[in-house]
């Protein structure tokens, strides 16, 4: 966390930024010493054993140091911590900010306005499951990309070649839904690093499906022209590999839309970052990736509870 400290200084230069180091029991004294104007930031409290475990005395050290808890931490607000959810059983607990604007924006999502379309991509379809069927009774259209749409393909009885697929696929609930949808045309990448665009049914063995294609966006783009609601949480391809064109295409297209968006996931959001497509015109950006997912899923989460 020292970098975030030296940045955090420089974005404040009225306030003095302290930095401590991972003995915690020793950062009180520090914190006892603070003057108005400065401020003490942690090393990341995961390097305590008691961070994840939830342990009540690490979670009583933390509190031992301040007057309130503020939680603008969205993005881990799904995990039960001591820094999350424990602190806050010890001191006076509030939203920050930011906190509150993700729940209101997201909560939005879990109620969409019709018509609506939801794009859901990422990997690990038995963790996605129950989201997927959740979103196809409140959404219009479900598309489904990234690795997720691997696992439509093989539960089709389509070839996927070297593709990445998930331990579980997706049984004819999903598949046969119609308010489903999923990719038509696909990039794929042989072994020797050939690149082609191709229909789902001529992906060969030596093929990797690392994109979309273009057939797949212009199928899109009527479902995000006519949305008022547009949820977007997962590129559509390895744009760590950069596979991006794709994902560009579809921010371009809901830029242009008048919709309310909601767009998440740190893999999102980078890849839009990635493509140079203007963030001002895509709505609410939110932090939380399995916190927002978690969140549609569930309506409440363990950072949310524990402020009561």
């Amino acid at each position: 966390m020292r970098p975030v400290a030296e940045a955090l200084q420089k974005l404040t230069p009225e306030t003095h930024v302290y930095f401590f180091g991972t003995a915690f029991e020793h950062a009180l004294s520090e914190a006892a010493e603070l003057k108005e104007g400065e401020a003490l930031v942690l090393e990341n409290t995961r390097r305590d054993p008691g961070e994840e475990a939830n342990d009540p005395d690490f979670a009583k050290l933390l509190a031992s140091m301040a007057d309130i808890f503020v939680n603008d931490g969205f993005i881990d607000a799904h995990r039960d911590y001591a820094s999350t959810a424990g602190i806050a059983k010890y001191l006076p607990s509030y939203a920050g900010l930011g906190f509150r604007d993700e729940v209101k924006h997201i909560d939005a999502a879990r109620a969409p306005e019709h018509p609506s379309l939801a794009i859901l991509g990422g990997a690990k379809f038995e963790t996605k499951a129950p989201l997927i069927k959740l979103l196809l009774e409140k959404y219009d259209h479900v598309f489904i990309t990234g690795a997720l749409a691997n696992d439509v393909f093989k539960a089709r009885g389509l070839p996927v070649g070297r593709s990445l697929i998930s331990k579980e696929l997706p049984g004819e609930d999903i598949l046969s839904n119609p308010h489903f949808l999923a990719p038509v045309d696909v990039t794929t990448e042989t072994s020797d690093g050939q690149v082609r665009v191709k229909k789902p049914q001529d992906v060969q063995p030596d093929d990797k499906i690392v994109d979309v294609g273009p057939d797949t966006v212009a199928m899109l783009a009527p479902h995000i022209a006519g949305a008022k609601f547009i949820l977007w949480a997962g590129p559509t391809g390895m744009y760590e590999s950069g596979y991006i064109h794709y994902t560009q295409g579809i921010a371009e297209l809901i830029a242009k839309s008048g919709a309310q968006k909601v767009i998440g996931g740190g893999d999102t959001i980078a890849a839009i970052e990635a493509t140079g497509v203007s963030q001002k015109d895509l709505g609410f950006l939110s932090t939380g990736g399995g916190a927002m997912l978690e969140y549609l899923l569930k309506g409440t989460l363990p950072g949310i509870e524990a402020l009561g």
